[in-house]
């Protein structure tokens, strides 16, 4: 089962930018759940995570996979990929971007990271069965 970091521990960024590539080719189920927590801030300022799909790891989708919603403060925020039905894709990467607004510096500042797990076959065919039966 896949356990990795989209985004490593204590990533401190300022600007936009890009995680490194994490290869999910032999991943055997295609759903994951990423987790982004954002561990330290300054006020007035916005966090914005994408997840980019590669069938090779260096001709990126133009639109991303998924998205975390905006995000402003100190928090976790789960969210699921499912990636079943894109079978060409090997690669996934984080893309954030950064705001700042209001007084003192207008240098944004976030400390955070993303962690992506597999999610387990049989949890997902336990999940549709509950699923039929409602």
């Amino acid at each position: 089962m896949l356990e990795a970091f989209l985004v490593p521990e204590k990533t401190v960024v300022n600007a936009k930018g890009d995680g490194p590539a994490l290869d999910v080719g032999q991943a055997e189920g295609r759903v994951f759940l990423l987790t982004l927590a954002i561990t330290n801030i300054v006020e007035q300022e916005s966090l914005d995570v994408a997840i980019y799909a590669s069938a090779d790891g260096a001709a990126w989708d133009a639109k991303p996979v998924a998205a975390f919603p905006q995000k402003f403060y100190r928090e976790e925020v789960p969210l699921l990929l499912d990636l079943s039905a894109r079978p060409e894709v090997k690669f996934i990467r984080a893309h954030w971007e950064v705001g700042r607004w209001g007084r003192g510096s207008e240098i944004p500042m976030f400390e955070f990271h993303v962690t992506l797990r597999e999610v387990p076959q049989e949890i997902l065919a336990e999940a549709a069965g509950r699923a039929r039966t409602q």
